[in-house]
């Protein structure tokens, strides 16, 4: 059986490489399509397959200014040749389902997000681009949905990361998803006992606006409540810095290790964004401790209120606040981090294998190595 895997791009490893990874884990002699790519910045066990870039990846400056190419990446996808391979997997969250696939291949979309840029999110995004960009977003936005919900009638099947996702596919693509949860790495996090964790509680991630840092540092502002704040970049981190008072602690972009024990160490995590899926609750409920988020996207299918976190509607810094004291009344915060662990135990690697894999087989389609007989 040949394979090939469409990713939107490859110019670091997120999450959605994670995915990709996992996807290679399964399938080690898969064949890489991708927009663009930079071996340098990815894993070893990406490096191992061999990757074809589309026509965009020999254009000027792709590597680097690759989303200014999007409106080209749509043809660039039609014209890869996939003749002779027997399944076609793409990751989406930029172009990369509308391939066009040979009639007996089968097409499996797993989806990350449908382009935020495009739909639910233009108006944030073009808000916030420059002159240049914002025109061209008016000019290439509106082919570029009519490709996007066009291209969706190719795939065979929908997979999306969370429930928040399937409902934007029925949404936007008018397609049903089936919800197979990313995996999450939660091995890699060790939880402290009963009674290990301090006062301080913990924001991380990068720095985005979509991630609301600004509602965290105002909210521990008017709390009076300690609160650490990991991520970059550093001209955002310097910038609400400026702002903060002395309870919020800045310490940047930090190595693993004082990720991981931050996670472990906090009275709980902050999350006032909306994401798609969002790794960080599962990796704080890995860790032990519990999470205080929005109630909106991801975390809904991982966050069980009043059990491994707190849940709030309100996404204002009242909001937040009022979140913070409810929870400190609600004595959560001294819950047994073992419950929180095997919480999170649950969107482990193993669990995203077996459910693409059942995905498969459903088609008639068994990897090899991970058949009846293997299994026994």
């Amino acid at each position: 059986m040949r394979v090939a895997i469409i990713h939107y791009w490859l110019v670091g490893m997120r999450g959605g490489e994670k995915v990709l990874e996992a996807i290679c884990r399964i399938f080690p002699d898969a064949d890489i399509y991708t927009h663009v790519a930079d071996p340098a910045k990815l894993s070893d066990v990406l490096r191992r397959h061999r990757i074809i870039e589309t026509s965009v990846g020999r254009l000027p400056y792709a590597r680097r200014f690759y989303q200014a190419y999007l409106p080209l990446m749509p043809a660039a996808l039609e014209r890869l040749d996939l003749a002779g391979y027997d399944l076609v997997i793409s990751s989406e969250a930029g172009p990369a389902k509308g391939v066009i696939v040979p009639p007996e291949a089968l097409h499996i979309c797993y989806t990350h997000s449908p382009m935020r840029y495009l739909w639910d999110q233009y108006h944030t995004y073009r808000r916030g681009a420059g002159l240049l960009s914002r025109m061209a977003m008016s000019v290439f936005a509106p082919s570029l949905r009519i490709w996007d919900v066009t291209s969706a009638a190719r795939v065979d099947h929908f997979l999306a990361n969370s429930t928040h996702v399937a409902n934007r596919i029925r949404k936007y693509w008018r397609r049903e998803a089936e919800v197979l949860h990313p995996p999450c790495d939660v091995v890699a996090f060790t939880p402290l006992p009963r009674g290990g964790h301090e006062a301080f509680y913990l924001w991380c991630g990068e720095l985005a606006p979509y991630k609301r840092p600004d509602v965290a540092i105002a909210a521990f502002a008017a709390l009076g409540l300690p609160l650490v704040v990991i991520g970059g970049p550093e001209k955002t981190r310097a910038r609400l810095a400026r702002g903060a008072p002395a309870n919020v602690t800045f310490l940047g972009k930090v190595s693993f290790e004082v990720l991981r024990d931050h996670l472990a160490r906090c009275k709980a995590l902050i999350f006032p964004g909306e994401e798609d899926f969002g790794i960080v609750p599962v990796e704080a409920m890995a860790s032990g401790r519990p999470v205080i988020a929005y109630g909106r996207g991801g975390v809904c299918d991982t966050v069980i209120h009043g059990k491994t976190g707190w849940l709030y509607a309100d996404p204002s810094v009242a909001g937040l606040v009022d979140a913070v004291r409810e929870f400190e009344a609600s004595g959560l915060a001294d819950c047994d981090p073992a419950v929180l662990a095997a919480h999170a135990a649950r969107f482990d690697e193993a669990a995203f294998r077996d459910g693409l894999i059942r995905v498969l087989a459903a088609h008639g389609v068994v990897p090899e190595g991970h058949g009846a007989a293997a299994d026994d």
